[in-house]
């Protein structure tokens, strides 16, 4: 199944929910399934971005979906990236 990553940034009203209720980011992790994706893993990161999160989806619409659902809440703006793996890559060149 292909792989994407997504780059997450809060607002601050993001900031505000995570701080008052920390459990909402499992919560959206399971939203993210009933669209169709699987959260793979996830991190809090320092930086530009908040999370670094790997999806698995069927195809680009879904993950495309996941991105415009969640950032239409105004709580996170997402870079979404599709993912290739080094050896899918390496097997391009055989």
């Amino acid at each position: 199944m292909p792989t994407y990553v997504l780059l997450s940034t809060l607002t601050a009203e993001g900031r505000k929910t995570v701080k008052e209720r920390p459990e909402r980011i499992t919560e959206v992790n399971k939203e993210v399934e009933r669209y169709g994706a699987k959260v793979v893993s996830q991190f809090i990161v320092l930086g530009l971005y908040d999370f670094v999160t790997i999806l698995e989806a069927p195809d680009n619409a879904t993950v495309a979906r996941v991105s415009a659902e969640l950032g239409s809440r105004g709580t996170v703006q997402i870079m979404t990236l599709p993912a290739i793996s080094v050896e899918g890559f390496a097997k391009g060149f055989k």
